[in-house]
């Protein structure tokens, strides 16, 4: 007997904070902690902040709000941009809605909410800020495919601005085009910028299309340079088409 007491006098303290352990998981495993998150909560309520679900609702609301003026502030800014832009035709174009783009197709065609209802046909020509996007090349009552001037079976008839020399832009499913010169020894610097021109049977002459990025005067058979595309095809929201009869 005095060998239990000694033990327990030693003990004790140890048995009984296994015990409440034992206890406490026992408790957390039958209630799924419920019992402890409520105590918690009990205990921690004076120190809570006192917002309500109605408060925080209306700064959801708030947030909300402020996020789509800032997409409309940005729409708005694209729209000033678009009517900067200056093309040949006198017929007043159509604002259109980029409503479709495949990942696999990104820089070769998108898809405009206008068709054949809207008045847009065939060899329509589409801008965007920085100048040429493309043309359009399928028609539906409501939506058409433009062809962008990014993809490799787009060739364009352009002008260097600065000394008039010209060349067949290829597009090459990126942001960046490859420039072939008729000429053996153009006079082009980079930075040069290319224009469409009169030469051009399927694009009215003088609109922007981009800037010399890079030259090559020794490649062969002629020489080449890349120009960079003055819009950023890669990132087309908005687009106006306006009408145009390829040339004979």
């Amino acid at each position: 007997m005095d060998s239990i007491r000694s033990w327990w006098e030693r003990y004790s303290f140890q048995t009984a904070v296994v015990t409440a352990g034992i206890g406490l998981a026992w408790v957390i495993r039958q209630t799924q902690g419920v019992a402890i998150m409520e105590t918690y909560q009990f205990l921690s309520r004076p120190f809570q902040s006192s917002v309500s679900k109605q408060e925080l609702l209306q700064d959801a609301q708030v947030r909300e709000l402020r996020y789509r003026l800032t997409e409309l502030e940005s729409q708005n800014q694209q729209m000033k941009e678009l009517l900067k832009v200056r093309v040949t035709p006198t017929e007043a174009g159509v604002w259109t809605t980029v409503i479709g783009r495949g990942a696999d197709s990104w820089w070769n065609q998108i898809l405009i909410d206008r068709g054949s209802s809207d008045g847009i046909k065939a060899g329509a020509v589409a801008v965007a800020p920085g100048g040429l996007v493309g043309r359009v090349t399928h028609v539906s009552p409501h939506s058409s495919q433009i062809l962008l001037i990014s993809d490799p079976n787009s060739q364009i008839g352009v002008v260097v601005s600065r000394s008039r020399y010209t060349g067949m832009l290829k597009g090459q499913s990126q942001n960046t085009a490859i420039l072939e010169f008729f000429e053996r020894d153009p006079d082009v610097k980079v930075g040069d910028i290319v224009h469409t021109s009169q030469f051009s049977t399927l694009f009215p002459e003088n609109v922007p299309v981009g800037r010399i990025k890079s030259i090559n005067l020794d490649k062969q058979p002629s020489p080449e340079a890349i120009v960079e595309f003055s819009t950023p095809l890669g990132l087309l929201e908005y687009v106006k088409v306006y009408p145009f009869q390829e040339k004979l």
